[in-house]
């Protein structure tokens, strides 16, 4: 097992043989400990460093956060935070950082070096570790309202939790990111709207008549509704005029996905020489409406639909089926985390089905990193020349 002793940072904290319960009165007359304890604004930093080092040397870390906000403060909230931070700082190493998750609320420690590779209960232990340093300091009113939570990045990693989504307070740099720019955010909201509105409506002569050539070339539904994975790993039923003869076997385009993302191309690994794709050329799973509609992209009008329903924008990454996402290396997954996927993008009007995997993604991210309503406003006008070029589409 990992090792779980940890050095106090004050000798003054260390572990008691018998249970000390302090009074919420007597909190001003404890020594508090202000040294090594940051400020929310510097732990969440602290916090994207740690998580961005993780991706690029896929060494685990725990993030563990002590909420308080439900605790009897008696009226001192500000002696309660320095003693909180002193009895929870006694209790980590000094290569863990510890601060402020939200101020004099939420306490965090970043745990590194765990070795949870090795050994999944670190988590547990370090969590009971925590628990019983409180409920020796605080008596059981206020310790029993102190909720302490821990996650664990990365996420495959941490066995006791259902992968629905991914893990919103291992990403605070983006939640913080959205409110700052949430008047932009708005507008992008609101072009969404109108623009798949305005295109539904003045389209629907052509989706009708799609809707027919479907229904008489083929057996089966007319729009295709499939899983995808959406902004913070969320799942959402992505729709599109069916392409395909009914009851195919997806285990083609799986394993050609999952080749592709490994750096290959149809099973193969890819040359300088040779151009990657993205799409199987020659699917024998498409009808012949199908590779027309996939050739000019009528396929995905559906997701009009989804963006108006708020799982899609109309600009944004590409939305990955779940056998993709879950191939991805963790760099890979803050594409589908930064911003919520689109019906176009960057990669779609940039290289669309010409460019490797790995540089899909930094299209993506690039995107989510330089984003602003005039880019979106590029990429759409850009969006149909793309189209109409049809290179790489199939």
């Amino acid at each position: 097992m990992a090792q779980t002793n940890f050095k106090p940072r004050n000798a003054v904290t260390q572990d008691r043989p018998q249970k000390d319960v302090i009074s919420p009165l007597a909190f001003t007359s404890l020594p508090v400990l202000r040294e090594g304890v940051l400020s929310q604004e510097a732990f969440h930093a602290m916090l994207t460093l740690e998580r961005r080092r993780a991706e690029r040397s896929r060494d685990a870390f725990i993030l563990l956060l002590v909420d308080a906000r439900s605790a009897d403060k008696n009226g001192n909230a500000a002696a309660f935070a320095d003693q909180l931070a002193s009895v929870v700082s006694a209790k980590t190493r000094e290569t863990d950082i510890v601060g402020w998750y939200q101020d004099s609320a939420t306490l965090g420690v970043i745990f590194t070096e765990t070795n949870l590779m090795q050994d999944s209960s670190v988590a547990e232990v370090l969590r009971s570790k925590i628990a019983t340093a409180l409920q020796c300091v605080f008596d059981q009113e206020i310790s029993s309202k102190l909720v302490i939570s821990v996650h664990v990045f990365p996420q495959s990693l941490d066995k006791d939790r259902a992968e629905q989504s991914d893990d919103a307070e291992l990403y605070s740099d983006l939640s913080h990111k959205s409110v700052k720019s949430r008047a932009p955010m708005v507008a992008k909201r609101a072009i969404d709207i109108l623009g798949s509105g305005f295109l539904l409506l003045i389209l629907s002569p052509i989706l009708a008549t799609i809707a027919l050539l479907i229904r008489l070339s083929s057996d089966g539904p007319v729009i295709f509704e499939q899983e995808r994975v959406g902004q913070f790993g969320r799942r959402f039923k992505c729709l599109k005029f069916r392409t395909m003869y009914s009851n195919n076997d997806p285990k083609i385009h799986r394993e050609f996905v999952q080749s592709f993302i490994a750096g290959k191309s149809g099973g193969q690994e890819a040359s300088e020489s040779a151009a990657p794709v993205f799409k199987i050329k020659n699917d024998p799973r498409v009808t012949r409406i199908g590779k027309f509609l996939r050739k000019t992209s009528l396929d995905e009008f559906p997701q009009f639909w989804n963006v108006l329903r708020g799982e899609m924008s109309l600009v944004g990454p590409r939305p990955p089926v779940p056998y993709e996402f879950e191939v991805y290396d963790y760099w890979h997954r803050r594409r589908v985390l930064e911003v919520k996927p689109g019906v176009t993008g960057l990669w779609q009007v940039s290289g669309r089905s010409r460019t490797c995997f790995d540089d899909m993604v930094r299209l993506d991210l690039r995107y989510s990193q330089t984003w602003s309503i005039w880019l979106d406003l590029r990429i759409l006008l850009a969006t149909p020349r793309a189209v109409l070029g049809g290179d790489g589409a199939f």
